[in-house]
């Protein structure tokens, strides 16, 4: 996502970098780049002309500080300007009625029913009973959709046959409280702007079932129309938030960039992939942060505590401190990063890299291969050998090479790196007990209960 306007506005902050001072000579050339990028990326006219008169009247009053160079000082202006536009702060999900109403409102085909579904998903994650109510009478196997995705997700699905969507709605909200779900998510039917009496459906549930959220869906990948999409729905329907849907899938962002300040609404989660779990809540300092290629690790800490769980973390630190770590948990732990998405994506969360859209892709391609054949490797070998490093021979690695049509070379290749890389993890670990035998004895010194002589002898023992 962002690829190439992340791309370009890393590019044209690095031009500044080698002028002493931001003026206004030195500042022309960088704005016209950075309009250019935008208009590019299909950021809506009005929020380019914004940013760039924003980012103007900033660096031109900016005080030139001590230490601090012309890029820098760009990089803070762009990313508090981009943050800005992105809404300033998150805005999390007004859940405060029993239960709580979510609206879904959407175009027909911008992925509403499955949004739906995803938000079900990270609603029940989040400690939430949601039910699902397929409130869409009018497209054929609506209901049937909404029905298989409850089931694949394990979440209720609230549906009848009646015509009168009021109804089904009201039926919803009694069967909820009278089971125990706290949270409704309507799905309603995909309608366009101009069918005004679709739109008075959704007006007389809004008016009669007031729900906490108005929630529009809108498909990242329909650039500067979708302002116009989301401009409509919030004159009509006073829409509270937006989810936007294929984030990963638009390299430009002009959406992201356009939508927020042009309706004043804030988008509220955004969707980064086809998978059920892929709807995440949205940060505008975290987007900002990724856009200007500085990473994004707080989302990836909070992706890696979903993806690993303490017990399995535990289980693997103990097989490393014995150098007994496996093929078996090479494959066990090779899955668990899929979780986490693309490579590229992964590669996109990491700061410092400073890769371009086009590295991260062939880095992505080259590791994503790399892995597939390590994988085909593994499954060539009989349970045995795959628990058991140590049992690899000649004639065993001429058999899995023979099976899995990898040159024998690159066999032993492999088997190489996989112990350098155990013993590299029984070297951490061996490190991590020594730090905390020194960590206790530290503490004990700050008790008073060593000398200051004793502490330094016992620091050296664990050189």
């Amino acid at each position: 996502m962002f690829d190439s306007l992340s791309d370009k506005l890393q590019e044209i902050i690095q031009k500044t970098s080698g002028q002493k001072e931001l003026t206004q000579e030195n500042m022309q050339d960088a704005l016209r780049e950075i309009r250019r990028a935008l208009l590019e990326a299909d950021v809506n006219l009005r929020v380019v002309k914004a940013f760039i008169s924003n980012i103007k009247d900033r660096a031109e009053g900016e005080n030139v500080l001590t230490g601090i160079n012309p890029s820098q000082q760009l990089v803070k202006i762009v990313h508090d300007e981009l943050i800005k536009i992105l809404g300033n702060e998150a805005k999390p999900l007004n859940l405060e009625g029993h239960p709580s109403i979510i609206m879904m409102l959407g175009l027909q085909g911008s992925g509403k029913t499955t949004s739906s579904a995803k938000l079900a998903v990270k609603l029940k994650k989040e400690g939430k009973n949601p039910l699902l109510a397929a409130c869409d009478i009018y497209r054929p196997a609506a209901v049937t959709q909404l029905k298989a995705l409850g089931e694949q997700i394990g979440v209720t699905v609230y549906s009848e046959e009646s015509k009168n969507v009021q109804e089904i709605v009201q039926n919803s909200i009694s069967y909820a409280k009278e089971n125990g779900f706290n949270v409704i998510i309507l799905d309603t039917a995909g309608r366009l702007q101009i069918d005004t009496d679709m739109m008075a459906e959704l007006l007389l549930i809004d008016r009669v079932f007031h729900p906490q959220e108005k929630l529009l869906v809108i498909d990242a990948m329909t650039g500067q129309e979708a302002v116009n999409v989301a401009e409509n729905f919030d004159a009509q329907l006073g829409i509270s938030g937006l989810v936007l849907t294929k984030l990963d899938g638009d390299s430009r962002g002009g959406a992201a960039l356009s939508i927020v300040y042009c309706t004043q609404k804030p988008i509220k989660l955004t969707g980064t992939g086809e998978k059920l779990n892929a709807l995440e809540d949205f940060y505008p300092e975290r987007m900002a942060t990724r856009i200007l290629g500085m990473g994004d690790i707080v989302s990836l800490v909070e992706r890696a505590q979903e993806v690993f769980d303490e017990k399995s973390a535990r289980e693997m630190e103990a097989k490393m401190a014995k150098a007994e770590f496996s093929f078996n948990d090479f494959l066990k732990m090779q899955s668990q990063m899929k979780m986490f998405g693309s490579m590229d994506n992964l590669l996109g969360m990491l700061p410092g890299l400073g890769l371009s859209k086009d590295d991260r892709q062939k880095i992505s391609h080259e590791g994503e291969k790399q892995f597939k054949r390590i994988e085909v490797f593994i499954q060539s070998m009989t349970p045995e050998e795959r628990e058991h490093p140590e049992l690899m021979n000649t004639s065993r690695k001429k058999r899995i090479s023979a099976g899995s049509g990898i040159p024998l070379h690159d066999i032993n290749l492999y088997i190489n790196q996989f112990e350098q890389m155990r013993k590299m993890m029984k070297g951490f670990s061996d490190v991590k007990k020594n730090m905390g035998k020194l960590t206790g004895k530290l503490g004990q010194n700050m008790g008073g209960k060593l000398s200051m002589h004793q502490m330094m002898k016992n620091m050296r023992r664990f050189k």
